[in-house]
């Protein structure tokens, strides 16, 4: 290895690259790694001009990798990513942990608690957001490891999984309404009711709710949607519809005023998983964490 052959490379060139690739544009990438939209189009000007290459099509709205800089930035982000490593071994480390809501609530505090205890130099940093974007946040590198369901599926094949936990769907309702009481309800009483689901308010991916209806040959529509429980449970107290959602959803948020009925024949239930990229280096800190997510015990239910 010609060791000397790296002088003829600076790292800001190999931040500003790959901050265009990741944020799809010099100003987004300016914004992210806090510097001028000049500095950044320097700095990619000086990359392409040791290489010999052109990196981006500036003629493209939004500029876009050339051929060769798709051939480049695996091997750019894995220079940074090695570069955290290397923080990570001298420092304890750091470890960015996505979840969704509930999961976050439910499950990080345990984790960060007995890493206190068993690892104190190493630092959680809770990344919460909707499935949808956890998956994007992964794929960019943005966090380390996702706790999200297994559906919506992912796109990226590059991201591997390990199964957590199962948890049921269930109904929420308002206290004085008539179903409140029921010992169970099926998904054809609910598909008769106005419906409060969890999820995206547009785009196609399905969640667990909306593949039990579709099982039973059902596709109500939904009066709303939403990622945050709180809000379904808001919905639901102002007799706005009726909730269908996972389990520790409601069980970690506040039930004055509802009432959750196990739905009998759901058929479906929600799987959640911890997730990580495949291709890019586990760190010490990052075993440690996943070691400790897979020692708590799965949440179990009334």
């Amino acid at each position: 290895m010609d060791l000397t052959g790296a002088y003829g490379y600076r790292l800001d060139w190999i931040v500003s690259f790959v901050a265009v690739a990741r944020y799809g544009g010099f100003s987004a990438a300016a914004k992210a790694v806090f510097r001028g939209q000049s500095r950044i189009s320097e700095h990619v000007a000086e990359l392409e001009k040791a290489l010999g290459v052109q990196l981006f099509d500036r003629t493209a709205h939004p500029v876009a990798l050339t051929p060769e800089g798709r051939a480049l930035l695996p091997h750019a982000e894995e220079i940074l990513t090695r570069l955290d490593l290397l923080a990570d071994l001298s420092t304890g480390g750091q470890v960015r942990f996505g979840a969704y809501p509930s999961a976050a609530a439910w499950l990080f505090p345990q984790v960060a608690s007995r890493l206190q205890r068993e690892h104190p130099g190493i630092r959680l940093l809770l990344h919460e957001g909707p499935s949808i974007d956890l998956e994007e946040a992964l794929n960019r590198g943005e966090i380390d490891l996702a706790i999200r369901p297994v559906h919506p599926l992912v796109a990226n094949s590059e991201l591997e999984h390990e199964l957590l936990w199962r948890e049921p769907l269930v109904a929420v309702f308002q206290l004085d309404h008539p179903l409140a009481t029921a010992d169970t309800v099926s998904l054809a009483e609910l598909a008769t009711l106005p419906l409060i689901s969890i999820g995206e308010t547009s785009g196609s991916r399905q969640f667990e709710s909306h593949l039990a209806f579709a099982s039973a040959g059902l596709n109500p529509p939904s009066a709303f949607r939403t990622n945050q429980p709180q809000t379904l449970l808001a919905l639901v107290r102002r007799g706005l519809g009726t909730g269908v959602t996972n389990a520790l959803a409601m069980t970690t948020g506040n039930l004055d005023g509802v009432r959750l009925v196990p739905i009998r024949d759901a058929g479906v239930d929600r799987q959640v998983a911890v997730f990580w990229h495949r291709n890019r280096p586990r760190s010490p800190a990052l075993d440690h964490v996943i070691t400790l997510i897979r020692a708590v015990p799965p949440p179990t239910w009334p």
